[in-house]
């Protein structure tokens, strides 16, 4: 039976499409192998190339590689060359040293040999002069015990008057260099130190009133008298009892004295008594109550005037209690002289002579307006009133060169400073100007005695007379035991001794007097 026309159709179609197949594989595989073998072939060429290459690079290399090797042998022959030259002329130049060693050497083992005679030399010698030295020393204390004998005196007292006698000369000769140096330096110091404090004294001169340790109240009558007095005397012992001072009532007509060693308490006794006797009205009572109101008064007083003293000493910025204390100060004395207006007087003459000199006038002025505070409270803490005001000083912030100035103007440490000296010289001259102080006669009297006895405690002085008030001691030396030159030496050492042995107003000259005197009687 026959295929239907519809089934031969697919089927013919199925079939071309298998043959289309398998030519297409065919073909595709002809073209892939021929890319291979292309391929292939292009390696080979590729592979060949870079053999070519590699062997003319290898044969490029062997030859520079040789043309190195070549290169380092010629420049090592050339070093090696140049070394050899070094070490030759090295080893030529040691031979030579080798040479002169070897001839030193020899001048040295003749020298040695030399050395060695002459040590035996020296030995022979040494012995020699020890024989000598023998000899001369028994020689010398033969003649020594020979001299001993001549002269009746051992020689360790020849020595001693020979020690003396040279000591004697030393001195003398020390006391004429010491007076001539002296000499020559006051010669240059003294004209411009007299013209320096003859102008602090020129420009500032000022009056003196002595204080005194009594007040006198005037009274308006007699009758007042039994009114101070009281009932039974008891507004007397209120009117002492408020105050702490002494009233005395005497046959003085119309007044009444006031005793007391603290004048601020005397002060404020005085004040009291003349505003009671103005007032009329005096008892126990109205008394204290006075008495409290005038002890304000004198407080407002007494810092208007440490004001007062700091304004017109040009001295500003100073703590209230400075101004305080040195107002305290005007109620204070030292040897008759009060001491506020002595520490004013100070304050002027320290910058006086600090302008002179060319130093800070300030601190010359504060330094020596400052320079007692010490004293307004040395009667309540212990110690020197140098030390008591140093101390207030740094207390309330002064600078250092014026505390200094201040400790030292007694010498209770030595001056360190141009200030310290200067307040040293402007408080002498204060209180060394005649007039200025007074001592009382019991005072006056034991300083005289103790200065003839320190003048006398020295060898050689026959006489002592003390003049001028104490401020001048004249000492008569035994022409025979003090030569003009110990006369000089004397004189230094007894004012040497006073300063440390003595406390006293002011300055004293020490005058040492040597005089040889020849008599005889006409017959």
């Amino acid at each position: 039976m026959g295929l239907p026309l519809e089934s031969v159709s697919l089927l013919a179609v199925g079939l071309s499409g298998v043959l289309g197949i398998f030519a297409g594989f065919y073909l595709r595989r002809m073209i892939i192998e021929s890319r291979i073998d292309s391929v292939e072939n292009l390696a080979k060429k590729i592979l060949d190339e870079a053999r070519r290459d590699a062997e003319a690079i290898k044969k490029e290399t062997a030859l520079q590689a040789k043309d190195q090797l070549f290169q380092m042998k010629v420049e090592f022959d050339k070093e090696t060359r140049e070394r050899r030259q070094e070490l030759n002329n090295l080893e030529k130049r040691l031979l030579q040293k080798e040479e002169h060693l070897e001839k030193k050497m020899g001048i040295l083992d003749g020298k040695e040999t030399e050395l060695g005679h002459r040590q035996k030399a020296i030995e022979v010698l040494e012995k020699e002069i020890k024989d000598k030295e023998a000899y001369y020393h028994d020689l010398i204390v033969e003649q020594k015990l020979q001299l001993e004998r001549l002269a009746g005196i051992s020689s360790e007292e020849a020595r001693n008057i020979l020690l003396k006698n040279l000591e004697r000369e030393v001195r003398t000769d020390a006391a004429r260099l010491v007076k001539r140096i002296e000499t020559e330096a006051r010669e240059l110091a003294d004209k411009k130190a007299k013209e320096i404090i003859g102008l602090a004294i020129k420009r500032y001169a000022s009056e003196y009133v002595a204080e005194q340790t009594v007040s006198v109240v005037n009274l308006p009558n007699e009758e007042m008298k039994g009114r101070i007095i009281g009932r039974e005397g008891r507004n007397i012992r209120a009117l002492e009892a408020a105050t702490g001072v002494d009233v005395i009532i005497d046959d003085t007509p119309e007044a009444v004295i006031l005793s007391a060693f603290n004048p601020i308490r005397r002060e404020v006794a005085r004040r009291s008594l003349e505003h009671l006797i103005l007032d009329g009205r005096i008892h126990p009572a109205r008394i204290e109550e006075v008495v409290e109101k005038v002890n304000q008064e004198v407080e407002t007083s007494i810092r208007e005037a440490g004001e007062e003293a700091a304004f017109d000493a040009g001295v500003h910025g100073l703590h209230p209690e400075l101004v305080k204390l040195l107002g305290k100060l005007r109620y204070r004395t030292s040897f008759a002289q009060n001491v506020l207006q002595h520490s004013i007087e100070v304050s002027y003459l320290c910058g006086i002579m600090a302008s002179e000199l060319g130093l800070n006038v300030k601190h010359a002025k504060r330094a020596g307006l400052l320079h007692d505070i010490g004293k307004a409270v040395d009667h309540e803490v212990e110690g020197p009133h140098a030390l008591i005001g140093a101390e207030l000083a740094k207390k309330y912030g002064e600078a250092n060169r014026v505390i200094h100035a201040i400790h030292a103007h007694h010498e209770d440490i030595p001056p360190e400073s141009v200030l310290a000296v200067l307040v040293q010289a402007a408080d002498t001259l204060s209180g060394a100007r005649p007039g200025a102080r007074r001592e009382m006669l019991e005072t006056y009297v034991r300083r005289l005695e103790e200065l003839e006895k320190i003048a006398r405690s020295f060898n050689g002085v026959s006489k002592t007379y003390a003049i001028q008030a104490g401020r001048e001691i004249r000492l008569i030396v035994d022409s025979d035991k003090i030569s003009d030159e110990e006369a000089f030496l004397l004189c230094r050492e007894a004012t040497k001794k006073i300063e440390s042995e003595m406390t006293y107003p002011g300055q004293i000259k020490v005058t040492v007097i040597r005089e040889t005197r020849a008599v005889d009687y006409a017959r």
